[in-house]
């Protein structure tokens, strides 16, 4: 039996992959199932493997690159480190390193006992909005009403100096009981979406452009994005929109003289959109709190508060609830996501002694996404 491809139902997006019988690890697809494992990923956006608690981080690391071949193969670069690293960044505190596959990090919730893949005691902090919103909910309505927010919609990237990944391989080792529902309020509407307890979600890029008018995609496909240098340093003392589509304009970013040293030759200038390799459709993809500038068609440049206000006005109707695949999790999925195709955000909350437990992999690109006009 080949690779069987069913989409989701009652989703904008994504699937679920059988693997071929007899094949417990998909790093070891042939080639012709792997095509096919790579063709759904580009027309779902997001594909979901099942039953794969036992997977190796090495063999994760191997599927990730199997998707790229421009990336780094040998193991000894892989876009995290210094950069995310880095005791100012808004990531310092989001995942830890394997030692034996340091191209995988440990991503969670809650306390381990040593031994995970050599590691020693684990940790974990669940990303929440209580440490990067301009104005978090409460306790009483995140704990006591399980209310939750989304936290930061972005795309997997260091957004300076490397390009980004096309793939993100995350797999669920541990995860809450899938009984436990919060509600994501959207202040601007009222409207309210149910997702499980630490569910990632999910929007593509490409519903988004084809929700814009016909006049924006035009302008959108000659756009270009300018990123901050150090862009997860230099937004660290400000704080995002309630709904984590983009920072707050108030003044309080890093200034650049006090950013570690950067260089203007690796600042990253991408399209606005991206065109996919498979299904040739266009994507808006941009990481809405990293942003800098704008570089219009015209020559028109928008500085850092208009460029926000810009890409949030076009990024707003794409996180609606009918247009998020909100995934709840199970043990042992293995969620593969386009980088290139979607943007993502975690959600939810953790109560005292709840845990979780995932890997995740992703590989800085050898080249920069393209606009295929």
């Amino acid at each position: 039996m080949p690779v069987t491809v069913l989409p989701l139902e009652n989703t904008p997006l994504g699937a679920k992959i059988q693997l071929p019988d007899g094949c417990s690890d998909p790093s070891e697809l042939s080639e012709e199932d792997f095509k096919d494992l790579y063709d759904a990923l580009m027309t779902y956006s997001v594909v979901v493997i099942p039953g794969m608690e036992d997977l190796k981080p090495e063999s994760q690391w191997r599927l990730t690159t199997m998707f790229d071949p421009t990336c780094d193969q040998t193991g000894k670069s892989y876009g995290h480190g210094k950069e995310f690293r880095h005791q100012n960044s808004v990531l310092r505190r989001d995942g830890m390193t394997i030692p034996d596959q340091p191209q995988v990090q440990v991503l969670g919730q809650g306390q381990w006992p040593a031994g995970h893949y050599g590691m020693g005691e684990l940790n974990l902090r669940h990303p929440t909005h209580f440490d990067f919103h301009d104005k978090p909910l409460t306790d009483q309505e995140a704990f006591e009403e399980d209310k939750t927010r989304f936290y930061r919609w972005h795309i997997d990237s260091a957004l300076y100096a490397l390009s980004p990944p096309v793939v993100t391989t995350l797999l669920g080792i541990h995860v809450p009981p899938e009984s436990r529902k919060q509600k994501i309020h959207y202040d601007d509407t009222g409207d309210v979406l149910e997702v499980t307890q630490g569910a990632t979600s999910f929007v593509s890029g490409a519903n988004a452009f084809d929700l814009l008018s016909e006049e924006d995609q035009q302008r959108a496909l000659k756009t270009t994005v300018v990123y901050a240098p150090h862009p997860y340093i230099f937004i660290s003392p400000a704080r995002a929109t309630s709904d984590g589509l983009t920072m707050v304009s108030d003044g309080k970013e890093m200034k650049f003289e006090d950013l570690p040293p950067w260089e203007e030759s690796k600042i990253k200038r991408l399209p606005l959109v991206w065109t996919n390799p498979v299904t040739k459709k266009h994507h808006l993809q941009v990481h809405g709190c990293c942003i800098h500038q704008l570089e219009l068609p015209d020559g028109t440049v928008l500085d850092l508060e208009d460029a926000r206000k810009e890409v949030y006005r076009m990024m707003r109707p794409a996180i609606s609830p009918d247009q998020v695949y909100a995934h709840a999790w199970d043990k042992g999925d293995l969620v593969i996501f386009h980088n290139r195709g979607v943007w993502h955000s975690v959600t939810g909350q953790f109560k005292e002694g709840e845990k979780r437990l995932m890997h995740q992999c992703n590989i800085a690109s050898g080249i920069d996404p393209v606009t295929v006009l």
